[in-house]
């Protein structure tokens, strides 16, 4: 009887009850604006008439990510920087192929883009993707294998070099080659990195998403941390999705398709401008247009033709990066 017991006391702490507990699986710099857009929509789920939410988060590189949850990490939904993580869900069953069209924007509630940060008074004089590549200059950059930070910070620089005057493939590979072959250590993602450069002092300029810039401003204000536009960049979308085969285990559909569909709301599109994400909605954009300057922005497809494309032809194995022969 004693053994019973036991066992049924296992079985019910492994089961969630209905509706009452999410996991969001999500990528290295996104923490602190969960954690503020969690309890903004678990507000709103109540007042709904929805009972008490508790929503958990999980962090680290986006690639990372999407391994721990095909290697058990039970996600509800997932919130990505890039298409091509939640596509290895769905090749491998775990959500509808279709899940781009299953909300607005193809997914996609939030952008963000790769800027620059560096040291107070910008002492080396970086200005522009070219000054990256000078022999005096250490770039800080996740590794493009295990971060989505990465990826984008990778094919914001091909595509600088891809489009200027005289730009081809050839030349892009020997830029990304020497971009690379300037940064001392290459972190695992876009937090760790962040780590490195502001709290380890380590290298004279930092490439990372806009919204991560903001807030390493906010956090090391005394250290005199600045942001520099460049020229051009990339557009980072951020995908969302619910995770079809966990939903249904966890009888969470509902509760999840709310979560992502509510970054949609106005209140939801606030909190994302809040947290230095470019929102979708116009209007909130609109209300934030002084806090995203304008900057001329390429998307992934019309530099590497998909996401798809690009992880076959630069981030595989045996891709372009590993031929360049970084090694760290």
């Amino acid at each position: 009887m004693r053994r019973f017991v036991l066992l049924a006391l296992v079985f019910a702490a492994t089961i969630r009850s209905p509706a009452d507990e999410l996991l969001n699986v999500s990528y290295d710099v996104t923490r602190e604006f969960y954690a503020d857009y969690n309890a903004v929509f678990a507000a709103h789920w109540r007042a709904s008439g929805g009972k008490p939410v508790t929503i958990k988060q999980s962090h680290g590189g986006s690639s990372a990510q999407i391994r721990a949850v095909l290697a058990g990490l039970p996600a509800d939904v997932v919130s990505m920087n890039q298409e091509i993580d939640i596509d290895r869900l769905a090749a491998a069953g775990w959500i509808d192929p279709r899940w781009a069209d299953r909300l607005p924007g193809q997914s996609v509630p939030y952008t963000s883009t790769i800027i620059f940060v560096v040291r107070r008074g910008n002492p080396r004089g970086i200005h522009d993707w070219p000054d990256l590549i000078r022999p005096n200059v250490s770039v800080i950059v996740p590794n493009p294998k295990t971060s989505g930070n990465g990826r984008y910070s990778y094919l914001a620089a091909w595509g600088y070099a891809l489009r200027r005057p005289g730009g081809n493939p050839a030349a892009a590979r020997k830029f990304v080659a020497r971009l690379f072959a300037q940064a001392p250590v290459l972190d695992a993602g876009g937090r760790g990195a962040t780590t490195t450069f502001a709290q380890h002092g380590v290298g004279d300029v930092l490439l990372t998403f806009e919204n991560e810039a903001a807030l390493i401003q906010r956090e090391f204000a005394s250290d005199g941390l600045t942001v520099i536009l460049p020229s051009v960049s990339i557009r980072a979308d951020n995908p969302v999705a619910w995770v079809d085969r966990n939903v249904e285990h966890h009888h969470t559909e509902a509760l999840a398709r709310s979560y992502l569909t509510y970054l949609y709301s106005s209140e939801g599109q606030e909190v994302i401008a809040r947290h230095h994400f470019r929102p979708q909605n116009p209007a909130v954009l609109a209300r934030h247009a002084a806090e995203f300057p304008a900057l001329p922005l390429f998307t992934v497809a019309e530099i590497a033709g998909s996401w798809r494309q690009a992880q076959a032809d630069h981030f595989a194995d045996g891709g372009i990066f590993d031929q360049i022969g970084v090694n760290h």
